[in-house]
């Protein structure tokens, strides 16, 4: 716009000054300053170009009522509450997409899991020629996810991702907004993790081993005709609702309802209870958990944050009205323990599933499952984390004799510089304490007995 003034100029001099007498003496020393004044100029406007590049972003385009999108530094941006239990967003470098006026803002992120594994099963009495004990073997890709979290209002936050590796409804991994009223209480909808659970609510791309513990991902066995219908520990995504918040830095806690569907429906399907006359049939769930440090990361092992000090001390628990397809009405509880202290980071949980027959299957009596595991990192070097867990499982339920131990070891190198993350892990599945043979095969169903897994992850 500068040089095009200067280029106008140095037409119209001329026809301006014609009524003047001036020497080409003259007319020149005039044309020449008016060319120091303009490039002046143009100088000053570059330099509050650059300044705000620097600070705020690059200007995009216009949008309506000349609101200007900026591309930013995300360094600069106010991006609290915009977790996205996928990867770390808060605080960390990239760049995001916001209004001039901040009323606005979005973060793209993705995460990328390639993984090998080697999975060696039982063969549970049978012969070579009509079972493989290599199986479910090979190359895969566990999660391929696209997501953006934004803020709207400074009032507002919103999440949706999308996991390409995944089938059905699960292709929709969440999709969510929650509203802030106050540090003490927010509202949330949509599809999210249920409370329940601290090795599920971590950061997904942060996470120790690349496998969470069986005995809280798996299904259990209830040896009842019924075994086409095992239901798993966690409860993981679902769709509902929460009020949440943190009340003084110190206490954590989160109430709502959900489809109790998991997250591979995405349709509202539910109906009310025969068992308890117009109570509708869903998932009823509550955590709440006392950090006295301050906030707890959602991370497991962070090569940024090795001076930190977190603490946090949970309790949770839900009611599943008529799941499993109306089979049985479920209670799920647990307790919690996790703590980061520099480069060290502990946890352990136990958890209980109870499942109380409904009275359509005319059956008496109930299902108990329950499991516990504890589990270490600590980063040898800057890069390095090594890992070890011990998960104790009573799948088959209290009333049947006999246990699954499932040791495990790995450990985590971090190429920081490009958002690359190295996971390898080995477990074993020991079987103790079962009454026959029979059982002890039965047990372990589904689940190998050497699992090794190396795992490469790539996040945005």
């Amino acid at each position: 716009m500068k040089y095009l003034l200067f280029t106008l100029s140095l037409i119209f001099i001329p026809l301006a000054t014609s009524a003047v007498e001036l020497t080409p003496e003259q007319f020149a020393e005039l044309k020449e300053q008016i060319k120091a004044e303009v490039l002046q100029e143009i100088s000053v406007q570059q330099a509050k170009a650059d300044s705000m590049a620097q600070t705020s972003g690059i200007p995009d385009s216009i949008g309506k009522n000349g609101r200007t999108v900026w591309l930013a530094d995300a360094s600069s941006l106010d991006d609290s509450h915009m977790d996205n239990d996928v990867v770390p967003i808060l605080d960390k470098s990239g760049f995001g997409v916001r209004t001039k006026a901040g009323d606005f803002l979005f973060k793209p992120y993705a995460l990328i899991h390639t993984a090998a594994t080697f999975n060696y099963y039982d063969d549970e009495g049978l012969t070579l020629s009509e079972v493989d004990r290599v199986f479910n073997s090979g190359f895969s890709i566990p999660n391929a996810i696209i997501g953006i979290s934004g803020k709207a209002f400074n009032r507002l936050t919103f999440n949706i991702a999308i996991n390409a590796a995944k089938t059905g409804g699960d292709i929709l991994q969440q999709a969510w907004f929650d509203v802030f009223f106050f540090e003490s209480l927010r509202l949330k909808a949509g599809k999210f993790k249920t409370p329940f659970t601290h090795g599920y609510l971590s950061t997904m791309g942060q996470t120790l081993f690349p496998e969470l513990p069986y005995s809280m991902t798996k299904p259990v066995r209830t040896n009842l005709s019924l075994d086409a219908v095992q239901p798993h520990i966690n409860t993981g995504f679902d769709l509902g609702l929460t009020l949440h918040g943190s009340v003084k830095g110190k206490f954590e806690y989160e109430v709502g309802v959900f489809n109790g569907t998991g997250s591979s429906v995405n349709t509202a399907t539910k109906g009310t209870s025969d068992d308890y006359k117009g109570l509708p049939s869903m998932l009823y769930a509550a955590r709440v958990a006392y950090t006295p440090f301050g906030e707890m990361p959602g991370h497991q092992g962070d090569p940024g944050d090795l001076d930190n000090n977190r603490l946090s001390v949970g309790i949770s628990a839900n009611y599943l009205v008529e799941g499993n397809s109306e089979s049985s009405n479920d209670i799920r509880a647990g307790v919690e323990f996790s703590w980061i202290y520099k480069r060290l980071y502990i946890a352990a949980e136990a958890y209980i599933l109870n499942m109380d027959w409904t009275s359509r299957m005319m059956r008496e009596g109930s299902f108990t499952s329950w499991g516990a595991y504890v589990q270490a990192g600590y980063f040898v070097t800057k890069k390095c984390q090594i890992a070890a867990r011990y998960d104790f499982w009573d799948r088959n339920g209290i009333d049947v004799a006999g246990f699954l131990n499932l040791p495990a070891v790995g450990f985590n190198y971090f190429f920081s510089s490009i958002n690359l993350k190295l996971q390898a892990m080995y477990q074993f599945t020991g079987r103790w304490g079962h009454d026959s043979q029979l059982e002890r095969d039965g047990d372990d169903l589904g689940i190998p007995i050497h699992s090794a897994t190396v795992q490469l992850q790539y996040t945005f």
